[in-house]
């Protein structure tokens, strides 16, 4: 059997060099994970999701990448969920990152709002990257604009929409 490959975790997303985001990684894809030297791994998934690994913490800790969970919950991610992820890739932005949940929709619609908030990636380029992905569904559409629309408030600026 050929050892397994960070392509082979399904619906794997490089984002850049040091970000890359996906579904669930098996047991045996956690090791491609850890050769490929990512340090932080972001858990956006519910731990009691039929598809979680249980114990992953300690798995992910035994290949000595720090483990960080945040989970959301599928139908009603919040703000708090939200910030904690971006506090977590902000506290972790010199290390090679690696995040996911499930299926990657939660991550890549936190990554897309992380990436135009944050990041000042303009938003069509990071809405092209949430696209190869899925396209979010109504409870997720609402939640992302309205984190644009509260971003936008709070900030008394039109740039992020642009």
């Amino acid at each position: 059997m050929a050892e397994p490959s960070l392509t082979d975790i399904y619906n794997f997303l490089p984002i850049d060099a040091h970000w890359a985001t996906a579904g669930q990684p098996t047991v045996e894809q956690f090791a491609a994970i850890q050769a490929s030297g990512y340090e932080v791994i972001i858990n956006l998934a519910m731990p009691d999701s039929p598809r979680a690994v249980p114990s992953e913490a300690e798995l992910v800790g035994a290949y000595g990448i720090a483990y960080i969970a945040i989970p959301v919950v599928w139908e009603a991610p919040t703000p708090a969920d939200f910030t904690a992820f971006c506090t977590a890739m902000t506290a972790n932005q010199a290390k090679k990152r690696f995040v996911h949940c499930i299926a990657n929709m939660r991550v890549s619609a936190f990554t897309f709002l992380y990436r135009v908030l944050a990041l000042g990636v303009p938003v069509e380029e990071a809405h092209q990257a949430l696209l190869q992905i899925w396209e979010p569904n109504p409870v997720w559409r609402q939640f992302i604009d309205e984190q644009l629309a509260t971003y936008l408030r709070l900030n008394n600026t039109t740039d992020a929409a642009q």
